[in-house]
């Protein structure tokens, strides 16, 4: 799991590596975590922008290694609780500039900042349905209104940029060879700002922010594990994992 930094301006772009899609396994969520907290205390930073090499942003968890392994699943709720509240809690504030697929823990990403753009070929969903799990509607639902959010969680179906954009989620969408330089224009002129001011202000916007969403995620995660310890789970992630579709017809 590899994720880089570069510092300029009062920016620093944290890119996400993780081929063969941007799926962290159980260590990769909490070293998300960790250098986002620490760009946060750097005196030298303003804003953060959250981006990722490759075909998409991230396609959220490691499913192979929970077929493999599903006791890891605690593991993988901790990291993940604690990468999307170092995102929400980080002391600036943090743009995802996000490209190709944003599925699963990739929407606890996005959802954790405080602006969000998109190439034109972004799309959002939450497959965990299908995957045997639960997860990050706590982050949907500040992107998008709830019955769009329960249609997502129940049938897995994602929407692309243009709709995302529509909702408003998106502060802005366009070509992806533009994303970056879009992102950089909204971090400098966040970066440039009195770094004290800037602090209070995203301090007071967690404040006032009417979802408490690190205790609606956690909630989230308690349905998480007891989906994960049920046969219907394994079945749906050896499925993924073996290319077939999933039969639950002797599952209890």
């Amino acid at each position: 799991m590899s994720v880089s930094v570069v510092i300029k301006s009062g920016v620093a772009e944290v890119y996400i590596d993780h081929p063969p899609v941007n799926a962290p396994d159980s260590t990769g969520w909490n070293k998300i975590a960790e250098t986002i907290t620490e760009l946060g205390r750097n005196d030298d930073v303003g804003c953060i922008i959250l981006a990722a090499k490759g075909k998409g942003f991230c396609a959220g968890a490691d499913i192979k290694e929970l077929a493999a392994d599903g006791s890891l699943i605690t593991q993988v709720n901790a990291g993940c609780w604690n990468a999307f509240a170092a995102i929400h809690d980080c002391l600036v504030p943090v743009v995802a500039a996000c490209h190709g697929y944003v599925l699963g823990g990739g929407i606890g990403l996005a959802g954790s900042c405080d602006i969000i753009l998109a190439s034109d070929d972004a799309s959002f969903g939450l497959p965990e349905i299908d995957r045997g799990a639960l997860g990050a509607a706590s982050h949907l639902m500040r992107m998008f209104p709830i019955q769009k959010v329960r249609k997502m969680l129940f049938t897995g179906e994602p929407i692309d940029a243009a709709e995302a954009y529509r909702l408003g989620a998106l502060e802005w969408i366009g070509p992806r060879d533009e994303l970056m330089q879009a992102a950089r224009a909204i971090a400098e002129s966040i970066a440039s700002k009195s770094p004290k001011a800037m602090r209070l202000a995203k301090e007071c916007m967690n404040g006032i922010e009417l979802l408490d969403i690190k205790t609606s995620y956690r909630f989230e995660q308690g349905f998480t594990l007891e989906l994960y310890t049920s046969p219907d789970s394994q079945e749906a992630r050896d499925a993924f994992v073996e290319k077939r579709d999933a039969s639950f017809d002797d599952q209890s």
